[in-house]
């Protein structure tokens, strides 16, 4: 169930934005780690093909492990904490062909089509799931929020979770995988962030759970009667992949600390080692003695994670602390009173309070940086401690009785996460919310939202009026510009909405969409008669016009 949790965070279209890091970075880590921990198994002993088995599986880092640091350190959004992200899905997306490769080896029954029936089962139950969560989900998932019953919502997910595991049993991969696999393909659905909250309550407990049941898997007295190959594998595992971690990432431009930060967080195995482990056992490539010590031999290396990583923090310059003075005037968001909430209090928030504080309007302000309610508090305002993307903040703050909601947080996540959430719990209170670019201002306007504003829009609306001003022109015709700027940028907004991102450019002063050509022309091109001469003569003035045309208009 952890796995469904984490799942629910790997959006397919913000990691299609990460492709380059995961089939660049991500394929580069595997194959070096691979190839260095294969040469490791051979040279212990080990016949090639399980040594390549056992390389392969310890090269799966933990997703649960590195994702809840991650979490933990908030590094999941920043850009080394996405390069982790991305390898680590390439990683477990690794599994699927692996256990192909090990069907292939497999040694043929009688009738010789053991392994294809193998793969096809496995393609199938793959291709179902793709199938399901393409057509079925959201259709099933709006049914079902009609009834306006949070448990109907969590139940039906846990359903998704259990078929999905079931149906990756079914083809021969993992119930764990399918699991994985059911996170996935809920985090696309708009009841994601639903979903999310009403299972958040329960992170720490799954993930209690699933430690107990890697923990549990452990064969202790394996472990004490084979103690020094089980301990000399994992150190030689550990440190060989880790020299791999580090290497691809100093190859790939990442800093020094970085490279030591991604060795510490994924040089370990991970959970769907199992899997690959358990696949060739079954298949009769490894031998089951063989299975118990690499099995116990991942389970070791993930609980030596958290020690690599303090050891980490322990040889290489701390950074500095926070100054944690005045802490305990930070208060948590209970029972707030106010007419309007405003959610994030940082630069956008303080502007956009001054005008409803010089009306008299009563507000209720929260945030969840500490060091900017402290400094909110040199200058008087009283800004309470809360995380806007979660319901139970927003009810505590009073957003069920509040005449509108202000969205103020500089994070686009969050932002999105809140406008829908705050509008399908409290769908008559005005919701209004600063967007990062078009792009974030469609999809709110789709999630919603009543009003949202570009946050760089008016001020580089005002500046470019200001150097109008200083080239001289007149007061009337400045303001007239910007209105019909402003009238413009509406018009596209809405066409992009009905279209794509490429509607309305012509609505810009300037704006000429170039497609790029499917190919390129292998000579100039000539005219076959004088009609087609005098028309190539005429293209260079008519291809011009569209821009001033647009322009005029």
């Amino acid at each position: 169930m952890f796995l469904f949790v984490i799942g629910l965070e790997m959006q397919p279209t913000r990691l299609w934005k990460l492709r380059r890091e995961i089939f660049g970075l991500g394929l580069m880590q595997v194959l070096v780690c691979g190839a260095l921990l294969t040469l490791v198994g051979v040279v212990a002993g080990l016949k090639p093909p399980v040594a390549f088995i056992a390389a392969m599986g310890f090269v799966l880092s933990s997703t649960a492990i590195v994702m809840q640091l991650l979490d933990e350190r908030g590094d999941t959004s920043t850009p080394r904490g996405q390069r982790m992200v991305s390898i680590l899905l390439l990683e477990d997306l690794a599994i699927v062909p692996l256990l192909a490769i090990v069907a292939f080896m497999e040694p043929d029954t009688a009738d010789g089509v053991s392994r294809w029936v193998t793969i096809g089962a496995a393609l199938a139950a793959i291709v179902g799931l793709v199938a399901v969560s393409r057509w079925l989900l959201n259709p099933l998932f709006r049914i079902l929020a009609k009834a306006h019953a949070r448990e109907v919502m969590t139940a039906a997910a846990l359903l998704v979770v259990l078929g999905s595991a079931l149906a990756m049993q079914w083809g021969g991969l993992s119930m764990a995988m399918g699991a994985f696999a059911a996170g996935v393909m809920l985090s696309e659905s708009t009841f994601r962030h639903q979903l999310e909250a009403d299972i958040e309550p329960f992170r720490g407990i799954l993930l209690g759970l699933f430690f107990m049941g890697v923990g549990m898997s452990l064969d202790i007295p394996l472990v004490l009667a084979d103690w020094p190959l089980i301990l000399g594998g994992v150190l030689a595992y550990m440190v060989f992949k880790g020299i791999g971690i580090y290497a691809v990432a100093r190859v790939t431009k990442s800093s020094h600390g970085d490279a030591l930060q991604r060795t510490a967080l994924m040089a370990q195995g991970g959970e769907f080692a199992f899997v690959l482990y358990s696949a060739a056992a079954a298949a009769g490539i490894v031998e089951a003695s063989i299975n118990a010590v690499l099995t116990a031999t991942i389970i070791i290396s993930m609980a030596l994670t958290p020690l690599a990583v303090f050891a980490l923090r322990w040889v290489t310059p701390a950074e500095p602390e926070p100054d944690l003075d005045g802490i305990e005037s930070v208060e948590e968001a209970r029972e707030i009173k106010g007419s309007v909430l405003i959610i994030g209090f940082g630069r956008f928030g303080q502007i956009a309070s001054q005008a409803l504080l010089a009306r008299g309007i009563d507000i209720a302000l929260i945030e969840n940086d500490t060091d900017m309610i402290r400094s909110a508090a040199q200058f008087g305002f009283k800004v309470y401690y809360g995380d806007g993307t979660r319901m139970d903040v927003l009810h505590a703050s009073g957003a069920s009785h509040a005449r509108a909601i202000l969205v103020c947080v500089d994070k686009k996540d969050a932002t999105t996460r809140i406008v829908e959430q705050a509008k399908r719990e409290f769908p008559l209170t005005p919701i209004l919310a600063r967007s990062f670019d078009r792009q974030h201002a469609i999809e709110l306007i789709r999630r919603g939202v009543d009003y949202q504003m570009r946050e760089t829009f008016e001020s580089a609306m005002a500046f470019s009026s200001a150097a109008l001003r200083q080239l001289g022109v007149a007061d009337a015709e400045v303001l007239e510009i910007a209105e019909d700027i402003r009238r413009r940028d509406a018009e596209r907004l809405q066409l992009q909405l009905a279209g794509d991102i490429q509607s309305g450019i012509t609505l810009m002063h300037g704006g000429r969409w170039t497609p790029t050509p499917l190919t390129k022309p292998r000579k100039t091109a000539k005219a076959l008669n004088e009609e087609a001469a005098d028309a190539m003569e005429d293209l260079p003035r008519k291809s011009a016009s569209p821009a001033g045309q647009s322009a005029s208009r």
